[in-house]
């Protein structure tokens, strides 16, 4: 018993001791843990602390570059600090270059977080046994690191890069650290980046490099002196192959893939960065994105390049220096072609200057606007019968280009022979106000600005536009009134769609303007050459400083304009004989093959019987009757009355009215009924026309109504007179069809007697003067003016 309890005693004594040893060893695990939570605790919050305060530097400036519709690169700027940096996209880093890079450069990039610490371990090694370095731990994000802050190497800079390159991982993902490793990277000179090296050196994308250029371009960076693309090819090609041989025996790329590597010769060298489409390249690049992504057709852009450079060089000896072009797909309203000037080297002519883009005088090219918005308006139709004769707007009093009248026209004849007074005529009853809010709507800037300047005469070119805007606009009559804005880039695609005219006035417009029996067809076409089928419209500003020829068929709009960016004009500058024949031969060029598809009509439009003597519905008495588009419940239906009836006396030598018609011995007969001005112009041409008689003498009525209507001067009207060399003003009125002689006052004093349609001048004096006009019936009219001399 004794020796149990002192078995009993002995576990008793021990069992204490070990339960307070694995207290005391429980406690000092406890304590380590609590040292290590609160260690990476305090390096954690010092982590974020130091992420705080040494923020990662912000992306390098990158070369501006344009590219064309295939995405090659046709522009580049170099950035502030004389670097081509041009950005290679994700999407354009090729499964086979990212192999690649990662193979030689960091094979673990994906498994690492920005630090390899095996790879710090055996560079540790292999330079502790050489005893110098033999080795780097770089990784990918550590490079990307070291070049976001270069400067001289150093263990305390190694720290720094490592810290970076974490800061990296955490910000980015793996892909965008590739991404920016592969646009920063050196490849000697001021090339940074793959992009930059690839195009500059291979003149393709980096998506497009082979397995061999790869290779030769990831050697570079290691010896950028003395392995020079172009001087160093052997070198650079021994050192391509040293890799390829490597990732033969890894296995990671198939022995064909090898092979023809290996094979590769190497024949590149520095080419100069590429300079295509410098106007659009720089309008584009004011915007300030590091990339854009044009609609260029380069081919096309090439063909319209040299056809207007060998256009404009015979005519510099007429004056004649430059052009602009611009070639619209009419589908999408995507620029394919944007030529500023005939040449953008030639400094001696300006050629820098953007011509596309310049604000000039648009001439007469904005006539079929005019005549649509009249169509839509219900005002018009192609057959309608306007006056083309003297017409005066309180002083304003427009011309034609030949300084002719034609007496009545129809609105097609008006706009394929482009009369300026039916367009003058057509937008004062139109209103000019309902011009100026549709082109101001579809971005017509300067039109804009000046609205509160403009007038009547915007219609022939008394406003400022540019051919960007006149191009977007004529795509509309394309698109069936449909306006898009301009698309230059992948950027732009959400412009909205407005519309501008009606598909049956689009339609008409077309009809009209692709005829070829017209004025405006240019007299030096050869017959031999082929007619486009387009529509077109010329123009040609004040002083002949700009012509202007636009065209279009269902693919393309082209516009174009000739002219000198001084301003200066030449004698023989006109749309129809310097822009058109440029024209003519663009869409033979780019779309030679027109004759396809055009335009058809649309179910809005519709077709009747008109009267051939005014284009409106046929009346009672109309015999000579065509066919007309119109539009159903919007063209005016009032029916034709071009005649009227009148009453005349048994022999026919005087006409009655109901005010003095007598029981008996009279007859009915109908005579035309014409505008007074269109009257007036026959009347001076001595055009014979079928008259009214002379009123009845003896008919009170006729002293109550029917007095001459003053034309000039106009009343209410200040004129501004010069002392030295006063100019007369013009008396002259429109009189009834029997009135033979009027009679001129001034200011209450008889000044002259006149026949009704004779013209006569008088010069004022200073201050209101009141004028009246007495016709030989007793009738009288009078205006008040104000005028004002100046001068010495």
């Amino acid at each position: 018993m004794s020796s149990n309890v002192s078995v009993s005693l002995t576990k008793s004594k021990y069992r204490k001791p070990v339960s307070l040893l694995n207290q005391s060893k429980y406690l000092k695990r406890l304590k380590r843990l609590k040292k290590t939570i609160l260690t990476i605790l305090v390096l954690a919050v010092l982590t974020v602390l130091l992420h705080l305060l040494f923020p990662l530097p912000a992306e390098p400036e990158w070369s501006t570059i344009i590219k064309d519709n295939k995405g090659s690169v046709v522009h580049a700027y170099l950035t502030s600090d004389q670097k081509w940096r041009m950005k290679t996209e994700l999407e354009e880093i090729s499964p086979l270059l990212q192999k690649a890079i990662i193979e030689k450069e960091d094979r673990y990039f994906f498994y690492h977080p920005g630090i390899n610490p095996l790879a710090v371990a055996r560079a540790a090694w292999n330079n502790l046994l050489h005893l110098k370095r033999t080795s780097g731990a770089s990784t990918i994000t550590m490079q990307v690191a070291r070049a976001m802050e270069p400067g001289s190497r150093s263990w305390l800079k190694k720290i720094g890069e490592a810290f970076r390159a974490l800061q990296l991982e955490w910000t980015y993902s793996k892909k965008e650290i590739l991404q920016l490793y592969l646009n920063l990277v050196p490849y000697g000179g001021n090339i940074e980046g793959v992009k930059s090296a690839s195009v500059l050196y291979f003149q393709k994308n980096p998506d497009h490099l082979s397995l061999a250029e790869i290779l030769a371009l990831s050697v570079i960076p290691n010896r950028p002196n003395s392995l020079v693309m172009g001087k160093h090819n052997d070198r650079i090609i021994m050192e391509r192959n040293k890799w390829l041989q490597r990732f033969r025996s890894s296995g990671i790329f198939s022995e064909i893939s090898i092979r023809d590597a290996l094979d590769e010769p190497l024949t590149a060298f520095r080419h100069p960065a590429p300079q295509l489409i410098p106007h659009l390249s720089y309008k584009l690049k004011k915007s300030g994105r590091p990339s854009y992504q044009t609609y260029i057709d380069l081919n096309t852009q090439l063909k319209a390049e040299k056809l207007v450079a060998d256009y404009i060089r015979p005519l510099r000896y007429q004056q004649i220096r430059n052009a602009a072009v611009i070639v619209l797909d009419n589908k999408t309203a995507q620029v394919i072609s944007y030529i500023g000037s005939a040449d953008f080297n030639d400094v001696s002519d300006g050629g820098q200057v953007n011509g596309a883009a310049a604000i000039r005088q648009p001439g007469s090219t904005l006539k079929p606007l005019v005549y649509g918005l009249a169509i839509d308006a219900g005002q018009l139709t192609p057959k309608t019968i306007l006056s083309d004769v003297a017409t005066n707007y309180e002083g304003y009093a427009p011309e034609n280009f030949d300084r002719q009248f034609n007496g009545a026209v129809s609105m097609e004849y008006a706009l394929d022979h482009s009369l300026n007074i039916p367009a003058v005529r057509t937008l004062a009853k139109l209103g000019k106000d309902v011009l100026i809010d549709k082109l101001s709507g579809i971005g017509f800037e300067q039109i804009k600005i000046d609205r509160n300047k403009l007038g009547l005469s915007m219609v022939l070119g008394g406003c400022g536009t540019g051919l960007e805007e006149l191009t977007g606009l004529f795509s509309s009559f394309a698109r069936q009134g449909e306006y898009r804005p301009l698309i230059y880039n992948r950027e732009d695609s959400s412009a909205v769609s407005k519309k501008l005219v009606s598909s049956a006035a689009a339609f008409m417009l077309n009809q009209v303007l692709s005829k070829v029996n017209r004025p405006d067809f240019p007299l030096s076409w050869q017959s031999t050459e082929k007619m486009p089928r387009i529509a077109w419209k010329t123009g040609t500003s004040y002083g002949r400083r700009d012509a202007w020829s636009i065209g279009y068929n269902q693919r393309y709009t082209i516009g174009v304009w000739v002219g000198n960016f001084s301003g200066e004009g030449a004698t023989s500058l006109s749309g129809a004989e310097t822009a058109t024949p440029l024209l003519f031969r663009l869409f033979n060029s780019i779309d030679y093959d027109t004759e396809q598809d055009w335009f058809t009509q649309p179910s809005e439009c519709d077709i009747r019987k008109v009267c051939a003597t005014s284009g409106l519905p046929p009346g009672e008495y109309c015999e000579s009757l065509i066919t007309d588009y119109f539009i159903p419940l919007v063209s005016g239906g009032q029916p034709c009355e071009h005649s009227r009836e009148v009453f005349l006396s048994a022999d026919g030598n005087h006409s009655y009215c109901m005010q003095c018609l007598p029981a008996s011995g009279y007859k009915k007969e109908r005579f035309p009924l014409l505008d007074p001005s269109l009257l007036r112009w026959m009347e001076e041409r001595k055009i014979s026309y079928k008259k009214v008689p002379a009123h009845n003498p003896d008919c009170e009525q006729i002293f109550r109504e029917g007095a001459p209507a003053i034309l000039f001067p106009r009343n209410g009207t200040d004129y501004l007179m010069e002392k030295t060399n006063p100019e007369p003003l013009l008396l002259q009125c429109q009189a009834a069809s029997d009135v033979l002689r009027v009679h001129w006052y001034i200011n209450d004093r008889y000044y002259k007697s006149a026949a009704a349609k004779e013209r006569v001048f008088f010069q004022p004096e200073p201050g209101p003067v009141k004028i009246s006009c007495t016709d030989d019936k007793g009738r009288n009219r009078d205006i008040r003016i104000q005028v004002q001399y100046f001068g010495q």
